[in-house]
């Protein structure tokens, strides 16, 4: 049972990681009459919705009483600001990454991005070593330099590309690529960082979780 919950969750987080980046671009290259949204605004309604599910869990998890997920709230937020604070650093980074993951969409073509933003894996694995002190084995480290060597091939310019020039210039090719590659670093520094703290704390991840919202709301508006 263990096993295939597992194997199911590994498959939904393809499908919605996957799904995800599609329905980003499409939002961000489809042509209509009118002003296109604001990708800040998607962030906002984001993080409005992240807490949302969060006090939710929350409120689950204490037995849906309001007077209990009020107390938990109370003692875990705010009677912990040094713990609360601990968590300005990776919501403002996760912020900064959210925005630019728009930005590199707006500029990039889902496959290229995709495989582009992979690169997060390997500072993810730079950042646990030198930050949580993690050993990775000899084809850990072959693995990444074949992903590397992959993002590589595909950053390699081709003739035989059909994207209409006016939407895909080379200015904007480099803008996109310097925003995921910007977004891989944030990730993975801010990933390993959000890590760290949970395995020095006992908070629950969906209180973390609404530690970090708190503070990436206001620099999201």
């Amino acid at each position: 049972m263990s096993a295939n919950l597992k194997y199911l969750s590994l498959g939904i987080l393809v499908f919605q990681t996957t799904s995800l980046v599609l329905t980003m671009r499409y939002s961000r290259t489809l042509k209509e009459e009118g002003p296109r949204y604001l990708s800040s605004t998607a962030v906002v309604v984001a993080e409005l919705l992240k807490i949302m599910a969060c006090i939710l869990l929350v409120y689950k998890d204490s037995k849906c009483s309001l007077r209990a997920l009020n107390r938990i709230l109370h003692d875990e937020i705010l009677n912990k600001p040094m713990e609360t604070l601990k968590l300005a650093i990776p919501s403002g980074i996760y912020t900064l990454q959210n925005n630019l993951l728009y930005v590199a969409l707006s500029n990039l073509d889902a496959a290229t991005y995709q495989v582009t933003y992979q690169l997060k894996i390997l500072t993810t694995a730079l950042f646990s070593v030198s930050m949580l002190s993690k050993k990775l084995g000899v084809y850990q480290w072959l693995s990444l330099v074949i992903l590397m060597t992959g993002v590589a091939f595909v950053q390699w310019p081709s003739d035989s590309q059909e994207l209409d020039p006016k939407e895909l210039s080379a200015g904007s090719q480099f803008v996109g690529l310097m925003a995921v590659l910007t977004a891989c670093f944030s990730s993975g520094f801010a990933g390993v960082y959000f890590e760290k703290i949970l395995k020095e704390t006992k908070q629950s991840v969906w209180i973390r979780n609404i530690q970090l919202v708190s503070f990436s709301l206001e620099p999201s508006l």
